[in-house]
């Protein structure tokens, strides 16, 4: 990667053609536009910062830079969300510990989920890769995307359902 060098110019084409996909990825994870520009500029300046560690030989320069963005916007969704508060999810026969339990920090949670989701059926990680590109045991990956797959089945259940 040029920009390890410190190449400004090579860091400045780096960001216009990477810039919109990164931004796009923590928006799907953030919901909310101020907030996917505050970490979308957060992402860059950490692999200004550590572009020097970039190593070609364990993956693509897209894969290290999506892995990134990512894990950022996950760690703000945990950031904002509090701590202590547990509720049953329905649909997965257990209780799990710290799912949020106001409406606000539902959508929250949702969004962990469906980044779970996302990264296992779009992204097509493991559920161990999964696990950790969320911080999360593989058992708690496991949980969320089967709870996505859960929910997202039940919201097309009405669609499938309908005459054509």
């Amino acid at each position: 990667m040029a920009s390890a060098g410190g190449d400004a110019a090579a860091f400045a084409s780096l960001y216009e053609r990477a810039a919109p996909r990164i931004y796009g990825l923590v928006l799907r994870i953030l919901r909310g536009e101020r907030e996917a520009e505050e970490v979308t500029a957060r992402v860059f300046l950490e692999i200004w910062q550590t572009s020097s560690r970039f190593d070609p030989t364990l993956g693509s320069a897209h894969a290290w830079l999506t892995t990134i963005a990512h894990r950022s916007a996950v760690q703000r969704v945990r950031q904002t969300r509090p701590r202590g508060d547990t509720v049953s999810v329905e649909g997965t026969g257990r209780a799990a510990q710290g799912w949020p339990t106001s409406p606000a920090h539902s959508a929250l949670d949702a969004r962990v989920i469906s980044a779970a989701v996302e990264l296992a059926y779009f992204g097509g990680h493991t559920y161990h890769e999964v696990s950790q590109l969320l911080s999360v045991s593989p058992e708690t990956a496991t949980a969320h995307i089967r709870t996505g797959l859960i929910r997202l089945g039940e919201d097309l259940s009405p669609v499938a359902t309908e005459p054509a």
